[in-house]
């Protein structure tokens, strides 16, 4: 059957990410963790000191859901929070939260590299520059 939709790249762009980020999810369960998760905390270990408010506007991700995922670092000892005035908190990564962060990168260079597999090779250093056009048009 053919399949219309397949012709339209903003359908085949989302349905490529969905199946991209369900491997990944799969690849970080043995971990505990979310690609939510781990885009966090590869954020605050890149910007130590970065408020959740300032993530969340970084990851796209609104603050009543930011809370959630904040405590649950929290709670598991890979993140910290540290009152910076009387309403905002710095964020950092633990000891165990670097530790496992390292775990993580691992998990998403392999899952990064399967993506890629099927892309020709002279074709793969194109892949990112044409999703961060289509992401972060110039033209706004």
């Amino acid at each position: 059957m053919h399949d219309p939709l397949t012709q339209l790249p903003g359908y085949v762009l989302r349905r490529a990410s969905a199946a991209a980020l369900a491997r990944l999810n799969e690849q970080l369960t043995p971990l505990g963790l979310r690609h939510v998760d781990v885009s966090l905390m590869l954020l605050v270990d890149a910007t130590p000191g970065i408020t959740p408010s300032r993530a969340g506007g970084v990851l796209d991700i609104q603050r009543a859901n930011m809370v959630p995922i904040v405590a649950r670092l929290e709670n598991r000892g890979l993140m910290a929070r540290r009152r910076v005035d009387g309403r905002s908190h710095a964020l950092r990564l633990t000891a165990e939260g670097r530790s496992q962060l390292a775990r993580a990168r691992a998990v998403v260079a392999r899952c990064e590299a399967a993506l890629l597999r099927p892309v020709p090779v002279k074709l793969r250093p194109h892949v990112l520059p044409i999703l961060v056009a289509l992401w972060n048009p110039q033209d706004k």
